[in-house]
């Protein structure tokens, strides 16, 4: 892998850092339900655009897919319960020691803040849908938070965990590592990222 070295470090929160996957699956009720309601999920956040009720679009994937009632909320209720890839803190404490590190997140602003929470670290910044006004992968949210950093697209490396971060990040100028854990295909085959692993601890080589 390259050692191409970067000035800061962005990434996806739910899926880069953390594994949301199981907590959904659990709450569905079994992996299939949970695949399909998340799946509808991560579809309605993409074709949003402009920003609107994050707990209600995770309510409204799961009516459409017909998750039994409630579970969406039992899900919010839960989201504390979210737990990080085994060496996500690890790899973002090491990260703090070299570069300032953030987020962007479609999360609203109490979950995103929520699921920050869970890691124990202090980020430079953190950018939810609901501050910059649209969900990823629209510009606002990356470039919100480039504009925090006060760094160039280039020069930061953005970490994707769902696939539609990868032509996302890289149509504002940022090079791509994405953490492809759940081996998920991607959207846009003509937009490749520069490094993959299902591994957060090569990014460590990076900067």
């Amino acid at each position: 892998m390259s050692q191409q070295k970067y000035q800061a470090v962005m990434f996806d929160l739910l899926t880069a850092l953390l594994d949301s996957w199981s907590l959904w699956n659990e709450v569905a009720g079994s992996g299939e339900a949970g695949i399909t309601w998340r799946t509808r999920y991560l579809k309605l956040t993409y074709q949003a655009g402009a920003y609107r009720s994050y707990e209600g679009i995770i309510k409204e994937a799961a009516q459409e897919v017909g998750v039994p009632a409630g579970r969406a909320d039992e899900l919010i209720h839960r989201w504390g319960e979210l737990a990080p890839w085994p060496e996500a803190r690890r790899v973002v404490r090491t990260l703090l020691e070299k570069v300032p590190v953030a987020v962007a997140t479609n999360a609203s602003i109490a979950l995103g803040n929520a699921a920050v929470a869970i890691l124990g670290v202090s980020l430079h910044t953190v950018v939810t849908a609901e501050e910059a006004g649209y969900y990823k992968p629209h510009p606002n949210p990356y470039l919100m938070a480039l504009q925090r950093l006060q760094r160039t697209p280039a020069s930061v490396l953005f970490v994707a965990g769902s696939a539609a971060d990868v032509p996302g990040a890289s149509a504002v100028g940022m090079p791509v590592f994405w953490h492809n854990r759940r081996r998920l295909n991607p959207v846009d085959a003509a937009v490749q990222p520069r490094y993959v692993s299902e591994s957060l601890w090569p990014v460590l080589d990076l900067v």
